[in-house]
């Protein structure tokens, strides 16, 4: 696959997984608005209303934590780098983000183990989604 030859050939640490998702990412079938226009999402893909055309991206950054996992076959650490260290110090952020590390904005993703679901989120420190499961884990 692509991924499996980028990885060969650089390794993660120079391939960064991104998406180019617009605002209708993740939300159900519907009509939204993408700048002047409206875009219908159906079944996960943003059309022009009329269906001439793709209109954008619905694809998240937990589906290409998946697909690289399944798809182009990468370790665990290799899709873990590649959606945080490698991003962040290509945009020159990895002296804030990118890493777990005292003084770093403390961004944090929880996945299951078996199925990469998206289980909790951390934002700089703060639980914003599945915090009732680790509501008794206090910092040390």
């Amino acid at each position: 696959s692509v991924l499996d030859l980028a990885y060969g050939t650089a390794g993660a640490s120079r391939v960064a997984l991104i998406t180019d998702a617009m605002g209708a990412a993740g939300m159900g079938d519907g009509l939204y608005p993408l700048g002047p226009l409206q875009v219908e999402v159906k079944d996960g893909v943003a059309m022009l209303p009329d269906g001439s055309s793709i209109a954008g991206s619905t694809l998240t950054l937990d589906r290409v934590f998946r697909r690289a996992l399944t798809l182009g076959r990468l370790t665990l650490g290799q899709a873990v780098e590649s959606l945080s260290a490698t991003p962040a110090r290509l945009l020159g952020l990895s002296d804030s983000i990118g890493s777990l590390e005292t003084g770093k904005l403390a961004d944090l993703v929880v996945v299951d183990s078996d199925s990469y679901d998206l289980v909790a989120v951390m934002r700089r420190g703060r639980w914003v989604l599945g915090a009732e499961r680790f509501a008794t884990v206090r910092p040390a």
